[in-house]
């Protein structure tokens, strides 16, 4: 960790207790004009005291505890060494949790310019990749023609695809999902033994919007397929929730693109299509919070989560369904169609607690079967009947690392491939 990292920390901690403060204050004081609100003229005395005093307090311990973990910061960032690496390019719990911290307020890292704003790249064991011909080499030196794209989940990274902590073993046993070969260890690792394709893992701060990291996605890919050591044959990109919805807005944003024309599969794993219900409930509740003074300061607290998580309401993937507009504004839905690449096997895979009412209604405890299938009531994405997958049993993050789950990657990614790039559209090596 560099010194303006822990820095950055530590400024962010003290800006997070000076809001938890604000909204102690806030509170406080609509509660106060309540309560001599009906005192009327008698209680003017007593409350230009209590005013002053409990304005004074709260100031004081609100500029204390901002100032304090600043300066704390800076006097234990005197201690790291200079040339250390970057915050997340160490170890996979540093990633982990920036990774969270970045889902949470990458928005306000990234408009900050922070040091704790990732800038989306390629990732190998956790380093940054430059997608530049000796890098690649140097990095992918058994490369092969057919690439697989990992794009992880809000507040995750890369590491996420190396698979979670179960509390239990509910995924192997609960309605015992067969499987027909050998769980891999990591599912980059089994398409590259299995399928010859080599995994690009790609980190982005999730935090920002969705349109926005894909963008960044096109530029990354463009260059990256430019410089690969060999012809690219093909593409596929695999996304885990929020990650579905760049992978279809980068393909659609670079269609005119070299590499678009190479893709051939877009998997969608838990991808909230349609919106996530945890996402709709929170903004439901910010606005029923904002309806009375004594509850509004955690109405603007709960305002302050991420653009990227505000996305994920209505799964707004689209550039205009959020540009010059109110983020806020009650229950409209703003999801602008993100069209599929005629070319391309666009796939989806959904999980769910169990069978029947229970598992319809509560999904994987994030996404439900209509949104991660696209067949919302006024908007149907146009996924073939054959490349949709529904598996019981399963939580949103045991899609990331499911024998079952890898099991029908393989075969949907085993069959022939719709349109075979021409000699107009495949890359040459540099």
């Amino acid at each position: 960790m560099r010194p303006s990292d822990l820095e950055a920390i530590a400024e962010l901690l003290g800006e997070a207790a000076d809001a938890t403060g604000g909204i102690a204050q806030d509170t406080h004081e609509a509660i106060a004009d309540r309560a001599f609100g009906a005192t009327g003229s008698l209680g003017r005395p007593a409350r230009l005291i209590h005013d002053g005093i409990s304005r004074a307090v709260y100031a004081g311990v609100r500029t204390g505890l901002r100032t304090g973990a600043r300066q704390a910061g800076r006097v234990v960032a005197r201690s790291l060494p200079e040339d250390a690496p970057a915050l997340g390019a160490g170890s996979a719990g540093e990633a982990i949790a920036l990774g969270a911290i970045q889902g949470f307020a990458g928005d306000l890292l990234d408009e900050r310019e922070s040091p704790l704003a990732t800038t989306l790249g390629l990732r190998l064991d956790g380093r940054p990749i430059l997608p530049d011909p000796p890098s690649l080499v140097a990095a992918y030196p058994g490369a092969t023609d057919r690439l697989v794209v990992f794009l992880h989940g809000l507040c995750e990274t890369e590491y996420a695809w190396n698979g979670l902590p179960r509390i239990t073993d509910r995924g192997q046993r609960r309605l015992e999902l067969r499987t027909t070969g050998r769980r891999p260890a990591r599912f980059p690792d089994g398409l590259a033994t299995d399928l010859e394709m080599t995994p690009l893992m790609v980190r982005f701060n999730s935090g920002r919007h969705i349109s926005d990291n894909a963008r960044d996605l096109v530029a990354l890919l463009s260059a990256a397929v430019e410089a690969w050591p060999v012809p690219v044959r093909e593409i596929t990109l695999i996304g885990h929730s929020m990650g579905g919805l760049i992978a279809r807005s980068a393909a659609w944003q670079g269609r005119g693109e070299p590499w678009a024309a190479l893709v051939r599969h877009v998997v969608c794993l838990g991808t909230p299509h349609h919106g996530a219900d945890l996402e709709q409930g929170v903004h439901l509740l910010d606005w029923a919070l904002g309806q009375t003074r004594e509850t509004r300061a955690f109405s603007k607290a709960l305002r302050l989560r991420s653009a990227g998580i505000k996305d994920l309401r209505f799964g707004s993937a689209a550039e205009e369904d959020w540009h010059g507009q109110d983020p806020d504004e009650l229950m409209r839905r703003r999801a602008a169609e993100v069209p599929f690449l005629p070319h391309a096997d666009y796939c989806w895979i959904s999980a769910s607690l169990t069978s029947g009412h229970v598992g319809r209604l509560l999904g994987d405890l994030l996404v439900r079967e209509p949104s991660a299938s696209g067949a919302g009531r006024g908007r149907h994405l146009p996924f073939e009947l054959e490349n949709g997958r529904s598996f019981h049993g399963l939580t949103h993050f045991d899609l990331l690392d499911h024998p079952a789950v890898y099991e029908q990657l393989v075969a949907w990614l085993s069959r022939p491939a719709r349109l075979t790039a021409s000699p107009e559209t495949s890359t040459q090596a540099h």
